[in-house]
Formats: C-alpha cells, structure tokens, sequence
C-alpha cells in the first residue's frame, strides 16, 4: 500500500509525445517472458541492436542485471518476485515517457504480476512476448548451470522445478526458440513490430 503523503505529482515540462515526435516512433515495453535458459537476455539484445541500427532509442533491462542494483535486496519468493516485477513494471513506465522502447528480460512466472506491469502502462504500451521453450530443452541448455542445482535441492522455489511458471494465455506475440535460431526469432519480432507500426519498415 502507498505511502505516500503530503506529495503532489509535478508535470513535466517536456511531454511523453513531445518526446516520441524528437525521437520519431513510438515508445513502448516489449515484455519478454519464459522459463529460464529460454533465450529471453539473448534475444533482447539481438532485438535491441537491430533497433538501435534502425535509430530507435531503446534499452533493455535484464533480470539478473537489475538484481545486481535496483533489486538486490529481493530474494525469490513469491512475495519478492511480486515485488520485483512491479519495480520493473514502474521502471520501464518512466522509460516510456522518456521516449524509449523498453526490452525487459525477465521469467515473471505469474499472470497476476505480468498483468499488473500491463496496467501500469499505457494500453498500447505493453507487448507481451512468450518466449516459447520447453522446459526439458531448457534443462539441457542450462547455461547457468541453476537447474542442475535445483534438481539436487541447492536451489529452492526454482520456477519450472519446484515454483510454477504459468505461460501466457494470450500474449501479443510468440516466438518459439527451440524449434528457430535467434536470429529467425529477431526477425520474427522486428517484423511484428512493423506489422504493428510501431517501429517503420527498413526502407
């Protein structure tokens, strides 16, 4: 619960569309979501440097990355991945105002949490993408070495092995990593983006 008190919300003096017009596009989150070993840091960044490429202003924030900073006093219980999510879901609002496209890589197991980052951006601010892989080829990925770990108990409430992941029910886009390179993954999204408009066709 907020508690806020006693503060009033200043108004900016530049605006997010005076922000998106400088910049000419649109300024959005691309939420990327899946079982761990999946491919989402990965694919975020080869995302984000062919947006970069087309000079759109972006910036991705990892899950590892930002419990190295924003969130290292959060550990991985239910209450502290709620916690977390909702910090990330406030983060990358401020980066939409700010004009930029935001690529979050982050498992976010559960619907509840995803669909409140959702609210908190605008309607056409939020794209959720599945990232698509199974857990057994995960498991064989495995390039942290975190499910060799939980299957001998070193990690507990791991999602996939003792905490639920709960795929999206009807997320904007999927790409299925196991069965596509991530090179055919990028082009899948930068080609739905420009189905979407959001971003223009490479002339």
């Amino acid at each position: 619960m907020s508690q806020i008190q006693n503060i009033t919300w200043h108004q900016a003096a530049v605006s997010k569309e005076d922000r998106r017009t400088q910049n000419a596009h649109h300024s959005f989150v691309i939420w990327l979501t899946g079982l761990s070993g999946s491919g989402k840091s990965t694919l975020a960044n080869e995302v984000a440097k062919e947006l970069f490429r087309r000079q759109v202003k972006n910036y991705v924030l990892d899950g590892d990355n930002i419990r190295h900073g924003l969130n290292n006093d959060l550990g991985f219980s239910d209450e502290d991945r709620k916690e977390n999510i909702r910090r990330i879901g406030e983060v990358s609002k401020l980066f939409v105002d700010s004009g930029t496209v935001v690529l979050t890589a982050f498992i976010s197991p559960f619907k509840e949490d995803r669909d409140q980052a959702r609210q908190i951006l605008g309607s056409d601010e939020f794209l959720e993408i599945f990232v698509k892989c199974p857990l057994e080829e995960c498991e064989n990925r495995d390039p942290k070495g975190l499910y060799q770990k939980a299957r001998k108990g070193e990690i507990k409430a791991f999602t996939g092995i003792d905490s639920p992941y709960e795929e999206p029910e009807s997320p904007e886009f999927t790409v299925d990593t196991k069965s596509s390179t991530i090179e055919e993954c990028t082009a899948e999204v930068i080609s739905f983006l420009e189905s979407k408009n959001l971003i223009k066709r490479k002339e």
